[in-house]
């Protein structure tokens, strides 16, 4: 079987590796290869979980000795609610222990994943059919040594002590709500000069609106694909690229709710190779989005 190093691209020990991912196709197979490159401890935060395969992995790893431990939210509407429950009773009964988070106002939307000290995976996607199909998302696994350690000091507290503060000593990498995800976008968008390029079908809240704003009168180009298609997927994914030398992934939506009352994650990256990967992204995707336009505009005139 391969190693954890073998199966992610990043030698432990060495400077911190980035693999993103942006390609429906390539989703499945990157969360698989994180589960089975766990020894002894896999933890990962679940908003929901319905695809076969990945289930599968995770009773296999269980099999293998590996203690999982699954952080559920406990807020949910409708169906969902009854579908998160099924869910930790599946996992359960395969021998994962499972947490609900219990603080009572804020809901639990982060996707991440650590396994023994690296790699972790953050992302925006559920671990879904949809989402591993025909949604446009993102993921990173990293071996950043900083943000292996934060997302396991997050885990252990949220699924704890969810009432305590935020350790403090947390990466300057990740962009927690609600505690820190407003003013850590703030200084993100502020930072650009040149570019900023946003994915993101929910943004709207009104403070940072009004900065991007300030900042294309200033003579930034700020470009935005919200609802509808992107790239010929269904948005659904948060990106931010700054002037081409650091973008942000995550599930982290700039609108009031998200920001200011429920547990996000995102992650900095800086990676020159990763962030032009999804300034390319953006760039195919706004070019698709164009040309339907454009198309679409044609056959009104006809």
């Amino acid at each position: 079987m391969a190693t954890s190093a073998e199966i992610t691209g990043g030698p432990p020990g060495s400077a911190p590796e980035e693999t993103l991912t942006t390609r429906p196709e390539q989703r499945r197979e990157t969360v698989i290869r994180v589960i089975r490159s766990a020894r002894k401890r896999l933890i990962l935060s679940v908003f929901r979980c319905s695809d076969y395969l990945v289930m599968d992995e995770l009773a296999e790893a269980v099999s293998r000795g590996v203690r999982v431990e699954a952080l559920l939210t406990p807020r949910a509407r409708g169906d969902e609610a009854k579908q998160l429950e099924d869910l930790g009773r599946v996992l359960q009964g395969m021998g994962a222990e499972v947490f609900r988070y219990r603080d009572p106002v804020v809901k639990y939307h982060a996707k991440y994943m650590v396994a023994d000290e690296g790699p972790a995976l953050v992302g925006s996607l559920n671990f879904t059919a949809k989402c591993f199909t025909n949604t446009c998302d993102f993921q990173l696994v990293t071996w950043d040594p900083a943000v292996i350690t934060s997302l396991r000091q997050l885990f252990e507290t949220d699924s704890v002590a969810p009432e305590a503060p935020l350790p403090d000593s947390l990466s300057d990498r990740l962009i927690v709500g609600p505690d820190r995800a407003r003013a850590k976008f703030t200084a993100l968008l502020e930072s650009g000069r040149q570019t900023i390029r946003i994915i993101d079908h929910k943004l709207a809240d009104p403070q940072l609106v009004s900065l991007l704003k300030e900042k294309k009168e200033a003579g930034v180009v700020v470009e935005v694909l919200g609802s509808g298609q992107v790239g010929g997927m269904r948005s659904h994914g948060k990106m931010i690229v700054v002037d081409d030398r650091v973008a942000a992934i995550g599930s982290v939506s700039l609108a009031p709710l998200n920001l200011d009352f429920r547990r996000e994650v995102a992650i900095l990256i800086h990676e020159p190779r990763c962030v032009a990967e999804l300034s390319g992204f953006f760039q195919a995707a706004s070019a698709v989005k164009a040309a339907t336009a454009g198309a679409e505009a044609e056959e009104d005139d006809e």
